[in-house]
């Protein structure tokens, strides 16, 4: 059943509605997205390049930190965009866009852009980036989150919760805002939604679980969005206390790296399927979990996203590299062959039918792929061994050099010498290698600020070769 529209005030007219303006952007931006979810992939891509060559012609023209490096590559104001041309566009890092500094925004833009506002990264990568961006990149934003919604089917009456860094909501300093025991409430879901909700609600991520779950219950939610490793110890939580949450139907994840074991989780407690959305604060939403599969759609219409091997060349499926992403309509800071620093695998093309290239498996951050002795690197899956100890509530693996790992943990009762051997001997095979490996205890395992949590770090220095 087709949701209703929110019906502006207008005198003597209950239905049809007749959006106002800015819903009625929405609502075209909404239209144009379902017939582009069906185009062949070379029809998206030409659109996407008649795209980047308005966003190319503007850097050129405005930004000298892009001029000198598109004219080294070849390209001139109203040259037409070819894959020739842009693979010999420099990739761009977080380290170009902070010696850049300022040198790599323009403002003001036009006006048909809307205002312009900055973004910080939290420097969780150990590099952060301010970005500018406009109005217009925050509608691209919303439209992609109401895709999102009606990919799912989501039922807007129910009432939407989120447990996440209160800050990022609400701007530095607000994170009290929506401390526990109330949270912050709102009458609907957003403001930026075109169809009439129900309450939605926001909880401080560093809210211990279990007063989490006591506020959950008493929202009684339909949505709840939180990021994958905290949902994972909400979904463990109430399975060991046997909670459940009458009317949860969806359970969305974001920031973090989804793993099979965290989907199991959820699965367990409530029967449901997590949908993830891959995100980059500077950016917004690269890809978004297909209606019928666990892998991804790039979302082509706001971000040209390439994933490149080694050698800068594009991967096939089933290959993993880097990617990298050019938002197509920041003209405030235009990032042109961002290299994000994640990892993700290209999948084939996907059965549900829509031609939106796929992403079949986001691996996170390349600073933490586990590196080997002999060189190579593995991205380190480990969830689903842990939870093979019930006591265990949390962990984290820190690779302190080549050859030494130090697990530490959360658990109800520290493990028997037994246990650990056992333990230890798990993730050797998994790991495919002897490492010397080290058993901590701690009462809690502290996330970052914006309450990101990394199940493996690594301390070596030296960069990851090339991928296991």
């Amino acid at each position: 059943m087709a949701p209703n529209l929110v019906q502006p005030k207008r005198s003597h007219l209950a239905w049809p509605a007749i959006p106002d303006a800015h819903d009625a952007m929405r609502l075209a931006l909404q239209y144009q997205f379902e017939q582009s979810q069906w185009w062949p992939p070379e029809d998206l891509k030409r659109h996407q390049f008649s795209q980047l060559r308005q966003l190319l012609d503007y850097a050129y023209r405005r930004i000298s930190f892009y001029r000198k490096r598109l004219k080294s590559a070849g390209f001139n104001p109203g040259k037409k965009v070819t894959d020739d041309l842009w693979g010999r566009i420099p990739i761009l890092t977080r380290r170009d866009i902070q010696d850049a500094g300022d040198g790599l925004t323009h403002e003001p833009v036009p006006d048909d852009h809307g205002q312009t506002f900055v973004i910080r990264t939290s420097g969780s990568t150990g590099t952060p980036v301010k970005v500018v961006k406009t109005g217009l990149c925050d509608n691209f934003f919303n439209a992609a989150r109401l895709r999102h919604h009606l990919w799912h089917r989501r039922d807007f009456s129910g009432v939407y919760c989120a447990i996440r860094d209160a800050e990022t909501v609400l701007g530095a300093g607000n994170a009290d805002k929506a401390k526990y025991p109330n949270g912050k409430n709102w009458d609907r879901w957003s403001g930026n939604m075109v169809f009439p909700t129900g309450k939605a609600a926001l909880l401080h991520i560093h809210t211990p679980i279990a007063d989490q779950v006591k506020w959950l219950r008493r929202k009684n939610p339909s949505v709840l969005l939180t990021f994958p490793s905290n949902l994972r110890e909400i979904a463990r939580y109430c399975v060991r206390e046997g909670i459940t949450f009458e009317n949860l139907k969806s359970v969305d994840t974001v920031s973090e790296v989804v793993t099979p074991g965290i989907r199991a989780a959820v699965r367990e407690a409530w029967g449901l399927t997590i949908t993830d959305m891959y995100t980059a604060a500077e950016i917004g939403y690269l890809a978004l979990q297909c209606p019928e599969f666990e892998h991804y759609h790039i979302q082509s219409e706001i971000a040209y996203v390439e994933i490149l091997d080694g050698e800068d060349r594009p991967c096939e499926p089933g290959q993993t590299g880097r990617v990298v992403v050019t938002p197509l309509h920041n003209v405030a800071t235009p990032l042109i062959r961002y290299d994000v620093g994640d990892l993700a695998e290209v999948g084939p093309p996907c059965p549900c039918g829509r031609g939106l290239p796929v992403i079949k498996q986001v691996f996170g951050r390349v600073r933490n792929m586990l590196r080997l002795p002999g060189g190579n690197t593995v991205w380190p899956v480990l969830d689903r061994i842990f939870h093979t100890v019930e006591s265990v509530e949390r962990y984290q693996v820190i690779q302190k050099t080549l050859e030494n790992l130090e697990v530490r943990l959360v658990s109800r009762v520290p493990l028997t010498d037994g246990e650990e051997d056992a333990l230890r001997g798990l993730l050797q095979d998994r790991l495919r290698y002897p490492f010397g490996i080290e058993f901590t205890y701690h009462e809690d395992l502290e996330r970052t600020r914006s309450g990101k949590f990394e199940d493996f770090k690594s301390e070596v220095a030296a960069p990851p070769s090339r991928a296991a």
